[in-house]
């Protein structure tokens, strides 16, 4: 690979899916579940609905802490809604094969996680659902049809209803 090709590859943008970490925080920072995210002392003040804003360092502190998650894994959300905890990750997966299923793989190791003191949910969106013979439409559909796994587009009404 020669010079070229190497400045060539350095200056392309990242993958979508790398950047929807970032997009989904400043979703749910504007208040599409109702609620304007609250600080880390505000969050441990009282029981009310809430939704954490922190760093990733502060989320995955107060999850491992307070909910007893242990999983090497981030977390991109966590909320308390009518009195119960819950805890998630978010994926936007693009294609199939290759590093969208080990992203997908992600979000599910987060749910399977033991012993959490929260709900837990994978909050995927993209291609796994397009009906299909591809792996992770596979997945979904049987071997994890019973864990928490929902688009963006019904997570608010999936909080709620806890």
């Amino acid at each position: 690979m020669g010079l070229d090709k190497i400045f060539e590859r350095c200056s392309e943008p990242k993958e979508t899916n790398r950047q929807i970490g970032p997009f989904f925080r400043r979703w749910t920072n504007s208040k599409a579940f109702g609620l304007q995210p609250v600080s880390l002392d505000d969050f441990t003040k009282n029981r009310k609905d809430a939704i954490l804003n922190g760093s990733d360092k502060q989320l995955m502190v107060f999850a491992s802490d307070a909910l007893n998650y242990k999983h090497p894994k981030g977390l991109d959300f966590i909320g308390r809604f009518n009195g119960k905890y819950v805890v998630g990750e978010a994926k936007l997966l693009t294609e199939f094969g290759g590093h969208q299923n080990a992203q997908f793989n992600d979000a599910i190791s987060t749910v399977e996680s033991k012993n959490v003191k929260a709900i837990k949910i994978a909050i995927l969106d993209g291609v796994l659902y397009i009906k299909g013979n591809n792996k992770m439409y596979k997945d979904i559909t049987t071997r994890y049809k019973d864990l928490n796994i929902m688009s963006s587009l019904v997570l608010r009404e999936f909080l709620y209803q806890i």
